[in-house]
């Protein structure tokens, strides 16, 4: 009995090694978990009492509970039982399909990442790149809407700014979850996004089983009060004009209303941009060009645009890109609007009774997002020199007929952004950007046109506010 086992010494190390871990994964680790998450809700506690909308329980949980929750929704089961007997496979393969879009769709929300690196980074980007500007903001309205209601920001789509802009200028009210498209599924800064709250989508899918899935967590989200920001229009603008409202998102948000619930109120977002960093590239493809081919393409094209500000910044002659601004209109109440059209209980209409009604809601929203876009110094510019024709402005007639389009846009209500409230200086912010550019140009007898071949461009800075000039 007393004999002696001799082991090697890698043998006793290991079997150490994994005693040590044992001791720590079954004592030690529950009470720092307990701990940190401890201090955790403390913070989120503290920070939900500075934010007018309030953080949700449903975006603070594990991200594995939210996934199960889905992917075994009654909905989504149906809808893969559907789906497996259409494709003659197995219902479980089937469900595994939705698990899989599930994990792909639903966010890891972590406030730490959005409001101590997000919204941080959101500012030191939007601030570098432009002279950040609040337009309007309905403030009374705003302040009334209920704090137990679901708040979804709905805004026009001109660039890909608009996802940092806005996360920065509502930064002191609310976390804001957005749905992302697939151009931001790469390593790295795929796991940033939905630490940020943002949840990724397949645009244009034609999956009914992933549509499902996906139509489930918005409306999920949307029946805990998540606060979210959704782009109408479901893409960038080509043109810069307001594009027509896409229903997909809208209509899983609406389909989430249950009478006595949980109300739904939009506010309308309007984004401008005195110069949108992808301009070139979205009026190539309204002419009919296409996307650049090839994966390296965005890099270098990314890359070169990187390097020639990097030059102009090291010789002095780098500006910002001129003025961004966000203007917040009155808050619609889904509630109101079903009431101003006599419907109770939108899910008691039939399909088609009930696509009217949305697409009715979703006209008005983008009339609203259309009267809150900001009217910039480049928008204004443009305008004039396209509408000059052939006339010859030199820089006196210029200024006085942007002069008049202000005063009559500001008659129309709409929000025009002066700089400085100086107009001449506006002129000149607006000049200085295009001449920057090569836009506009400067001939030789001290007159100011648009440059051959640039006309497309300054197109699409005047369209951005093209519906506000006809309106006015």
């Amino acid at each position: 009995m007393a004999s002696t086992i001799e082991l090697p010494v890698w043998f006793v190390v290991l079997a150490g090694l994994l005693a040590a871990f044992g001791l720590v994964d079954r004592l030690l680790a529950p009470g720092v978990r307990w701990f940190v998450r401890r201090r955790v809700n403390r913070a989120i506690d503290e920070l939900n009492t500075r934010l007018r909308l309030k953080m949700r329980p449903f975006g603070l949980t594990k991200r594995q509970v939210l996934i199960d929750r889905l992917a075994f929704d009654p909905a989504v089961a149906d809808a893969a039982e559907t789906h497996a007997a259409e494709n003659n496979m197995p219902v479980e393969v089937a469900m595994g399909h939705a698990a899989r879009y599930a994990r792909e769709i639903v966010p890891s929300f972590n406030a730490y990442a959005y409001f101590a690196v997000g919204t941080r980074i959101a500012r030191w980007l939007s601030t570098a790149l432009y002279r950040v500007r609040l337009g309007y903001s309905d403030e009374e309205g705003l302040s009334k809407i209920d704090p137990e209601s679901t708040v979804v920001f709905v805004m026009n789509h001109r660039s890909n700014m608009d996802y940092v802009l806005v996360t920065y200028m509502a930064a002191a009210s609310a976390a804001l979850s957005y749905a992302v498209g697939e151009w931001a599924r790469v390593p790295v800064l795929q796991t940033l996004i939905r630490s940020m709250g943002a949840y990724f989508v397949r645009r244009n899918a034609r999956n009914i089983l992933y549509r499902r899935v996906l139509a489930r967590y918005v409306q999920m989200a949307t029946e805990a009060g998540v606060t979210q920001a959704v782009f109408p229009e479901g893409g960038l603008s080509r043109d810069g004009k307001l594009r027509p409202v896409k229903l997909g998102l809208l209509s899983y948000i609406v389909a989430a209303h249950r009478p006595g619930g949980r109300d739904i109120v939009f506010v309308p977002v309007g984004l401008n941009y005195d110069r949108v960093l992808e301009d070139r590239t979205l009026v190539s493809e309204a002419d009919g060009g296409s996307r650049a081919s090839g994966s390296g393409s965005p890099i270098r094209t990314t890359l070169a645009f990187l390097w020639k500000n990097l030059r102009l910044r090291l010789s002095g002659r780098w500006y910002r890109f001129g003025y961004a601004c966000a203007s917040f209109g009155s808050p619609v109440s889904l509630n109101a609007f079903l009431a101003s059209k006599g419907v109770g209980d939108i899910g008691s209409l039939g399909d088609e009774e009930r696509l009217a009604a949305i697409s009715e809601l979703g006209e008005e929203l983008m009339s609203a997002i259309g009267r809150q876009v900001p009217v910039l110094p480049v928008s204004l510019v443009s305008t004039v020199l396209l509408n000059a024709d052939e006339d010859a402005l030199d820089l006196l007639s210029l200024k006085a007929r942007v002069d008049q389009l202000i005063d009559r846009l500001e008659q129309s209500g709409s929000h025009v952004y002066v700089p400085r409230t100086d107009r001449d200086y506006a002129v000149t912010a607006g000049l200085r950007m295009l001449e920057l550019r090569h836009i506009a140009v400067l001939d030789d007898d001290g007159f100011y046109r648009i440059a051959e071949g640039e006309r497309p461009v300054a197109a699409y800075y005047a369209n951005a506010i093209g519906h506000l000039v006809t309106a006015e």
